[in-house]
């Protein structure tokens, strides 16, 4: 089967146009167990409350019933069960959990999407890619400032991406390479499938229900036709200077040397979103002056510093290397480390009467987790904060064990030298 897929993909890769008219029939035995096995097992459980461990129980009937049941047309994907998790801003994230079954289908299409997709799309896309990261995408964003002499960027916010995306188009964008109508078929009964939220049943007449294993790469696809293509054909093969456009899944920004190449940018963007469905939420968009001449212009209008931009959980800003020259550095949002400051006190204020062999590699394995995505080059300091903070609430907590107090402060040092808390470091330099 991975032969299968790699012969697509090389065909996606060296033709300029290619056209797939015969897939759905991957879709068998092999490649759904395969996407069997390869599911978490650990994950939430959608309407129908079927674990993978049942599921299993009678695999190989399950499988051959379900494919019977796709070679039919008989097969109907059951709707996604919606929950919401907080965000950095305060408000919830709807989520989508879909049945266990749903999964499995859904797994062995994206992998077809993905082999005739993957060579298509550019290299500034890093959401939901093999191989592919955030850090990635963050490394790009400064280091092209920085070699192209970016000196406006216009950071632009898509209102609800993936409850907006457009059925029509998305299909039309995904027909663009694939002519088989039963692969169009299946994708249209996922994106009708709907949701059930609070025991009632809603339809969906347009978006694709984020948490879905097929919603991103149908994301990465729409985001492909609506903004990569038109930005590298009308701006960076025509602009009138250097420019850069870096996009994570919904989250893009653009970077330009001059300023009326910015606003014309922003200005037809805006057009375009509109006309495929979408809407640029214009309070949290804008364009602003950014770059190595930033604070000299800024400063000699008597303008203060170079405003900042926020991008993955980041907010970067214009600074100096220790040869004092320009670069881009980035440190932790203030939204998202002051969200994972309430997480960690409430997590501490929790677990406060667990036992410290059992409490402390939790602990650090939490640490390390924030160090992993924050450890940047330059954001030392905010990882020194969160460790700081974390050490603190420890020993609070520590002491409302009981009513006499566990812990002074010099026991409480003797008793991390026995369990140390994880300490900073950096794990990704964003300039090597």
């Amino acid at each position: 089967m991975e032969t299968k897929l790699e012969r697509i993909a090389d065909k996606s890769a060296h033709e300029n146009r290619p056209i797939f008219t015969s897939l759905y029939h991957l879709l068998n035995e092999e490649l759904l167990y395969q996407c069997h096995k390869e599911l978490n097992g650990k994950k939430a459980v959608g309407i129908d409350e079927i674990t993978k461990e049942e599921y299993a129980q009678n695999i190989r009937e399950n499988i051959r019933n379900l494919l019977k049941r796709l070679k039919n047309k008989a097969y109907k994907p059951k709707p996604t069960l919606r929950v919401y998790i907080p965000k950095a801003n305060g408000k919830k994230r709807p989520l989508g959990i879909a049945s266990y079954e749903d999964k499995i289908v859904q797994l062995g299409l994206k992998k077809i999407l993905e082999a005739v997709y993957e060579p298509k799309f550019h290299e500034n896309m890093y959401g939901f890619r093999p191989n592919r990261n955030c850090h990635m995408a963050i490394k790009e964003l400064c280091i092209s400032i920085v070699r192209k002499r970016i000196n406006y960027v216009v950071d632009a916010d898509i209102k609800g991406f993936f409850d907006h995306m457009s059925h029509e188009w998305t299909l039309k964008f995904v027909e663009y390479y694939i002519k088989d109508p039963n692969i169009l078929w299946l994708i249209k009964k996922y994106l009708k499938a709907g949701v059930l939220e609070s025991g009632k049943y809603q339809t969906n007449e347009v978006g694709s229900v984020q948490g879905n294993i097929i919603s991103p790469i149908l994301a990465n696809i729409y985001m492909h036709h609506v903004l990569v293509l038109w930005y590298k054909a009308y701006f960076e093969k025509r602009g009138s200077g250097k420019s850069i456009l870096v996009i994570y899944a919904d989250d893009y920004l653009a970077g330009f040397e001059h300023k009326h190449e910015a606003e014309r940018y922003f200005k037809e963007m805006q057009k375009r979103m509109s006309k495929y469905g979408l809407e640029i939420e214009t309070s949290k968009s804008r364009l602003l002056e950014f770059g190595r001449y930033a604070k000299e212009r800024r400063k000699r209008r008597g303008e203060g510093k170079p405003k900042t931009f926020d991008f993955l959980g980041f907010t970067f800003y214009c600074g100096e290397n220790q040869a004092g020259r320009f670069c881009v550095k980035p440190k932790t949002n203030g939204k998202r480390l002051a969200t994972k400051r309430k997480e960690m006190k409430q997590w501490l204020k929790y677990n406060r009467t667990t036992p410290l062999k059992v409490l402390m590699p939790i602990l650090n394995l939490k640490l390390i987790g924030h160090y992993r995505y924050y450890g940047l080059t330059y954001n030392i300091q905010s990882l020194v904060k969160y460790h700081y903070y974390t050490t603190q609430l420890l020993y609070r907590w520590m002491n409302r064990r009981s009513q006499k107090k566990s812990y002074n402060w010099e026991g409480f040092k003797q008793m991390l030298e026995y369990y140390p808390l994880a300490y900073p470091k950096k794990y990704f330099n964003l300039y090597a």
